[in-house]
């Protein structure tokens, strides 16, 4: 009996939520196969739309997630979730962060286009993209830096440091700096 009033409710809280965020960013799996989007956008709305407890976005985020300029970030709508995770930092003020689709970006994960200049603390170098192919997955507490391109079906270890590219994909990439560990076509030792 509650399912069918709530399905029923789905399309009035949908306007709402209209006036808060931008509709093509309140569809995908997460609002047309479940309540888990529309979970997440009244979370987003309340905290940081109502309260002004973080800077709104124009699409749901956690409280904890920031995005310096949500006009410089690419995403499918169907990986809402990668908004959701805690800690998570999309440092783009000047450069744009390309997520392909299928992407998962687990907590306190940074991605960052452009770094300090040494000489001036203040300033920041001139920004470079960063491109995450699909169905990346970029694990806890990692760190992409500027202009780097990580190509289809990569993962990043968790506390990863990655500073340079790596296009081909395929492969597990972990270390400080990150390196190949191993190709995700190559069996795992002792499997």
């Amino acid at each position: 009996m509650i399912r069918p009033l709530a399905l029923l409710f789905l399309p009035v809280l949908r306007v709402i939520l209209l006036t808060f965020f931008d509709g093509k960013y309140l569809t995908g799996r997460h609002f047309d196969k479940g309540v888990g989007g529309y979970v997440w956008a009244l979370r987003s709305a309340w905290a940081k739309n109502i309260l002004r407890l973080g800077v709104p976005m124009p699409w749901p985020t956690a409280l904890t997630c920031v995005i310096s300029n949500p006009k410089n970030i690419k995403f499918h709508p169907d990986d809402l979730n990668n908004f959701q995770s805690p800690g998570t930092y999309f440092q783009n003020f000047s450069a744009k962060i390309v997520l392909g689709k299928g992407v998962y970006i687990a907590p306190n994960v940074g991605l960052i286009t452009a770094n300090h200049v040494l000489d001036d603390l203040d300033s920041h170098d001139s920004g470079k993209e960063i491109h995450i192919g699909d169905g990346c997955w970029i694990g806890m507490g990692a760190v992409v830096l500027p202009g780097v391109h990580l190509g289809p079906r990569t993962i990043v270890a968790a506390g990863a440091v990655v500073t340079s590219s790596f296009p081909e994909g395929g492969g597990v990439i972990g270390g400080v700096p990150a390196k190949l560990l191993r190709s995700l076509d190559t069996p795992r030792r002792g499997k």
